[in-house]
């Protein structure tokens, strides 16, 4: 079962739709704009309830099966929200909000989905349900784990839950996925290092918090090489170096760093907590200094089921002709919330030869549609056929 002809038909139309959202980027619970043009689409194309609201502002749409003997109910969930980059690509349909941008694709995501919701509600070619989730603020605020506090699982009956995410640097249209841990916790860790300040001229009378936060800095970096087995994964990655005076001839009396700690494995990351605290505190004693430190936990690893793993690379192998054994991702993936409420899987889709996401010169590559809406499209039909 090759890409859908559907799709071919409907890939301007869907393309529009992302341009419009791409043009209209919204960081994190603010995709206002993003979730009434979902609700607005959803209804047109005759879902069978649309509700507003999960998550802050999140949208799901149920759309019924011709029949359901089976009682199945698939989820299928896509991100909204944008980043607050200031967008470089020079296209037409370029962001028009002033430090926002789809630099992830997400524009992508939203309207491949909105795409296989029209084609479901065309064709209710399976037998059960099928729940398209429309999610905000995957960008460091939460959402999924919103939306699931909320209690969609519970109150939609999800059975399992699927979820893409566009890859550049992979050939177009080629899908690539993993069993178990795939993307890493993402964790959040700063400090403030507080000395004694001072003259530049006298430094035998400061207690300069520069030099204990530098030596911190690169204490850190033995988590990886020392402490942490090194067939595991650990990235410590400080990102943020301040001083409280930025003269040429000052000791400042304080200096706050602050980064991020990615890990696969739950007694790893525990490890990598423990350590953080304990090198950035002592380090600054040592020194005649004090830190408060404070290491505080995001999204979990995200890990794909194994039978619904299989079952993702079977339909992706159908559409595309091949599945790649994906590598391990070190960035986060709040998704990760919904897989720990339900078995499910999460797939990578080839973007070509963009600029990577996260890039101001980013951008989803269209032709990339019918790909990702056929893959939508079949999980719901073979998993529930009619």
């Amino acid at each position: 079962m090759p890409v859908k002809n559907r799709f071919a038909e409907l890939q301007k139309e869907i393309s529009e739709w992302r341009h419009d959202i791409h043009q209209h980027p919204e960081i994190l619970f603010e995709t206002h704009r993003t979730s009434a043009l979902v609700k607005d689409k959803l209804k047109e194309f005759g879902c069978d309830e649309v509700i507003e609201g999960i998550g802050k502002t999140g949208v799901v749409g149920v759309i019924n099966g011709q029949t359901n003997q089976s009682g199945k109910v698939i989820g299928l969930r896509a991100d909204m929200d944008a980043l607050p980059i200031n967008e470089e690509t020079g296209l037409d349909y370029s962001s028009k909000i002033p430090g926002a941008m789809h630099a992830c694709g997400h524009d992508g995501h939203t309207s491949m989905l909105l795409g296989a919701a029209k084609y479901l509600c065309e064709t209710r070619n399976f037998d059960g349900q099928a729940v398209v989730i429309f999610q905000p603020a995957e960008e460091g605020g939460g959402g999924g784990l919103e939306m699931c506090k909320d209690g969609m699982m519970e109150n939609f009956k999800i059975d399992e839950v699927y979820g893409m995410h566009n890859w550049p640097g992979v050939e177009l249209g080629k899908f690539a996925i993993r069993s178990g841990p795939f993307f890493a916790a993402s964790d959040f860790i700063e400090a403030t290092i507080s000395g004694k300040g001072g003259h530049a001229a006298k430094p035998h009378e400061t207690i300069d918090p520069t030099v204990i936060a530098s030596q911190i800095v690169v204490a850190l970096q033995t988590i990886a090489s020392r402490r942490v087995d090194p067939v595991e994964q650990v990235v410590v990655s400080i990102t943020s170096f301040e001083t409280s005076s930025t003269a040429f001839n000052v000791i400042p009396q304080e200096v706050k760093i602050k980064g991020t700690v990615r890990t696969l494995d739950p007694d790893v990351r525990d490890l990598a907590e423990k350590e953080f605290l304990r090198i950035t505190e002592l380090t600054a004693e040592a020194m005649g200094g004090s830190a408060d430190a404070k290491f505080t936990r995001g999204y979990p690893v995200m890990s794909n089921s194994s039978e619904q793993t299989e079952f993702a690379a079977k339909v992706a192998r159908d559409v595309a002709g091949e599945c790649a054994e994906a590598p391990l991702v070190m960035g986060g993936e709040d998704f990760a919330y919904m897989l720990e409420e339900r078995p499910g899987a999460y797939i990578l889709l080839g973007n070509g030869d963009s600029s990577p996401v996260h890039h101001p010169k980013y951008n989803f590559n269209d032709d990339a549609i019918p790909f990702g809406c056929s893959w939508l499209v079949e999980l719901v039909e073979q998993k529930m056929p009619a």
